[in-house]
């Protein structure tokens, strides 16, 4: 088994980033798993650790001052008057599904099931369906409006736009034609029972703005599609293995021409897109692995034959063209992962060969093509989880972890979208450990959490400017809890609770901070303490309202779904006025001792209107981010090392890497070969920076038919005497001869020219080749000397189910 080392130690406190940040967005859907007593306190034993010097630790890290205010006996007789318990009773669920439906509705379903199959319950088991109106202070039991139907717990609670909700029904596929769905379009207030004329494979997939499209997998590989949210169904394709929607109506999917399993291991899938809700397909590609789409990309990885490693189409035109990407090819043990992507830019991981755990990130341009390297020795664990994470409150803010030659894991983190990375400065608060002069911030991501170190991931809101929550651990940190905690983000950022995670034991307390944690104030929300499950806010970070979810263990032994709502509205009642907001300049240190360019990343320097810390009051659900841009002189920061150069640690100039002396990148469209000759330098994608340094991007583009190779170099002297043409006759026949000859040639170009347009036309497949000197490199089984891409996620997409292509 693999090991990984936290430098100095696992030190596992809750930190507070002082910039405007966002981390992964909480989902709609939050899901709970109730575990017996003797279980979950056999998973809380505490894990034995290893620092980097071997010994084993378990402390909380370095000491720091945590600041604590009492409650008055007045702010805790107004928080007991507005906390809210609910106890399911009879209700022997092992698995809760908590859904907030619609924005600022204060609907809240909560399916109550089992994480296994119907035919392994006694005739008579159902799940449970509860709603509640009014933010889950209290909940009903709806479960007669869906017939007490046993609800499939891998499928969930599907919310879509607007206020639409669907559940599936866990019935046998034997003595069945077909599955059963219960749609709703008021957020649960009623149900309508559909009969499926097939039985799904997967939830059902909903169209991102209209929810009357819908689009389903059935078990024995059929694509359907309904155009009324269910009431009818059509099968519009056979033999399909995924599929997911595009932009606009497009919908793609890849399908077997014979055994689709088989298919799939070989690579010999087929990639199709319908524009028009399956009346008609148009092929993008055959011998295709798998696909994905996300920002504006859609991607797939080909085998081109059977000796050959994988590679990687993009398309940035919904499959009208493609290209492939200049990546390092993968072989079948081998994987790819978009990170994230936006309709300008992709991340991609690139596994490395052999049981290594990471890889090397690249960040792509604006067409998904060319690839730059961002980050080497990513870390990438064994269960195929990355730390990457979007900071998505700041343009261009991404934070992950990457895996030293020593085996430590160290965090990093880039303020223009993986052009750069550089190491967390420590917690201002927060003094190094015994014998060590400089230290770093190490933050625990979803390896950490994998492993039960820290229950949560980097946190943030993009209404909450100038905030990051996550275990130890960007510019200035500060230590604000010690021990790791469930934390959330209310009211815009002007309010902060946290729960901290017990690992024996039960919880009866939330910590509260009004000044981005560096005070916090404690209440106990019930007499009666019982074992968490999890903390539950509605997404956007508006609310003012959190729910403790656990269980209680009754007489009957029978443990008992608890619900605690706290309400902070009550307590926090004036409303933010002009003097509780400061105008903070966004990323103002990060070029410390450069003065004329302090706060300008990407391009831009901005200026938030935040709240200030003294301030306690109510940003309210109507409270709107404003920020104001200006632009910036650009720099080399803003410009990334081209295909073919890297940065010269020395002077961060971008140099002609010397394993790429002969390679080049070559654009075959329309029958010719664009071949640009770059000065090294290519603009991160999305930078707005103007004037100052400016880099001659091309300095010549060579064009020549495809395949064509350019000369050795001008032709040397001829050694036969030259031939002079001294008379009118003379000149006047050579003039006719070069004229007769010039309109034959220029014939047969035009004639070539639509030969091969014709040829490109048909396949639409211009393609970025590399050199022979990279194709021989890759042959050789050695990766190339790329470059890599970055990318946010905009918009509502199906990942393929394939690993190769799922960060």
């Amino acid at each position: 088994m693999r090991r990984f080392a936290v430098p100095a130690g696992v030190r596992v406190f809750l930190c507070v980033l002082l910039l405007s940040a966002e981390g992964e967005g909480r989902g709609r859907m939050l899901s709970f798993r109730r575990t017996q007593q003797d279980e979950s306190r056999g998973q809380a034993r505490s894990r034995p650790r290893r620092d980097a010097s071997g010994a084993l630790r378990s402390s909380y890290g370095p000491p720091f001052t945590s600041c604590r205010v009492p409650l008055t006996p007045a702010e805790h007789k107004v928080l007991d008057d507005n906390t809210h318990e609910t106890g399911f009773n009879g209700d022997d669920g092992s698995y809760v599904i908590l859904t907030w439906v619609g924005d600022g509705t204060g609907v809240v379903l909560v399916l109550s099931t089992f994480s296994a199959p119907i035919e392994s319950f006694l005739e008579g088991g159902s799940s449970r369906l509860y709603r509640s109106t009014d933010y889950g202070k209290s909940f009903r039991d709806i479960s007669h409006r869906i017939n007490h139907t046993f609800i499939r717990e891998e499928f969930g609670v599907s919310v879509g736009p607007g206020s639409s909700v669907i559940l599936t029904a866990d019935i046998p596929v034997v003595d069945n034609r077909g599955g059963i769905i219960f749609t709703s379009t008021d957020a649960g207030a009623t149900f309508r029972f559909i009969q499926l004329p097939f039985h799904l494979a997967q939830p059902i997939t909903y169209h991102f703005l209209n929810p009357d499209y819908l689009a389903a997998l059935s078990i024995d590989g059929g694509l359907w599609l309904s155009l009324d949210f269910g009431a009818k169904w059509t099968k519009v394709h056979d033999g399909v293995h995924s599929f997911s929607w595009g932009a606009g109506i497009n919908l793609f999917f890849s399908y077997s021409r014979v055994d689709s399993v088989e298919a799939e291991e070989r690579g010999n899938l087929v990639l199709k897109r319908t524009n028009d809700l399956g009346k008609t397909f148009t092929t993008i590609h055959d011998d295709i692995y798998s696909f994905g789409y996300i920002g504006a990309f859609l991607f797939f990885s080909v085998m081109e034959d059977s000796r050959s490693p994988r590679v990687m189409y993009f398309s940035s035109d919904q499959g009208d063209t493609f290209s492939q990407a200049l990546l390092p090819s993968a072989s079948t043990e081998q994987f790819y992962s978009i990170l994230d992507g936006d309709e300008d830019m992709l991340f991609m991981h690139v596994d490395n060969p052999g049981d290594t755990f990471f890889g090397t990130m690249y960040t792509s341009d604006d067409r998904g093509i060319l690839f730059s390297k961002s980050l080497e020795r990513h870390l990438f664990d064994g269960q195929r989880k990355s730390d990457f994470t979007n900071i998505t409150s700041l343009r261009g803010v991404y934070l992950t972890n990457k895996l030293d030659d020593d085996g430590r894991i160290r965090s990093v983190i880039s303020f223009n979208r993986g052009g750069t990375w550089k190491q967390l400065n420590k917690p201002e608060n927060v003094e190094c450990g015994d014998q060590v002069q400089n230290c770093n911030l190490h933050i625990h991501g979803e390896h950490s959490r994998n492993n039960r170190i820290v229950p949560m991931l980097a946190l943030s809101e993009p209404t909450a400017v100038g905030l990051v929550i996550a275990h130890d651990g960007g510019y200035n940190w500060r230590g604000t809890l010690r021990g790791p905690h469930h934390y959330s983000i209310l009211d815009s950022g002007g309010l902060i609770v946290a729960v901290e995670a017990h690992r024996e034991g039960q919880v009866k307390t939330i910590k509260f901070s009004t000044d981005e944690g560096q005070c916090w104030k404690s209440y106990n929300f019930t007499e009666q303490p019982f074992f968490f499950a999890g903390l539950a806010s509605e997404p956007g970070t508006k609310a003012m309202n959190v729910s403790v979810w656990g269980f209680r263990p009754e007489e009957d032994a029978q443990p008992m779904w608890v619900a605690v709502t706290i309400d902070f509205q009550s307590l926090i009642t004036r409303e933010c006025a002009d003097q509780d907001y400061e105008e903070w300049l966004a990323h103002s240190s990060y070029t410390e001792g450069e003065l004329e360019i302090s706060g300008c990343v990407l391009g831009i320097k901005e200026i938030y209107r935040r709240l200030k810390k003294q301030s306690v009051c109510r940003n309210g659900r109507g409270f709107v981010m404003s920020k104001k841009q200006t632009p910036c002189m650009c720099t080399r920061k803003d410009y990334l090392c081209d295909f073919g150069y890297d940065r010269d640690v020395n002077t961060s100039n971008c140099v002609r890497q010397s394993s790429a002396a002969n390679k080049t990148s070559e654009i075959c469209h329309d029958g010719e070969d664009d071949e640009p000759l770059s000065a090294g330098y290519r603009k991160v994608p999305s930078n707005k920076c103007e004037g100052g340094f400016n880099p001659q991007l091309h300095v010549q583009t060579i064009v020549r038919p495809c395949g064509v190779k350019p000369s050795p170099g001008p032709p040397g002297r001829s050694s036969s005497p030259a031939t002079h043409f001294d008379t009118p006759r003379e000149r006047l026949v050579l003039i006719l001869v070069c004229a007769g000859a010039g309109v034959v040639v220029l014939v047969v170009v035009i004639s070539a020219l639509i030969a091969v347009r014709r040829v490109v036309y048909r396949h639409r497949t211009p393609a970025y080749r590399f050199s022979n000197l990279q194709i021989q490199d890759n042959e050789n089984g050695l990766a190339a000397d790329l470059e890599s891409t970055t990318s946010t996620n905009g918009t509502v997409c199906q990942h393929d189910s394939d690993d190769d292509l799922i960060g």
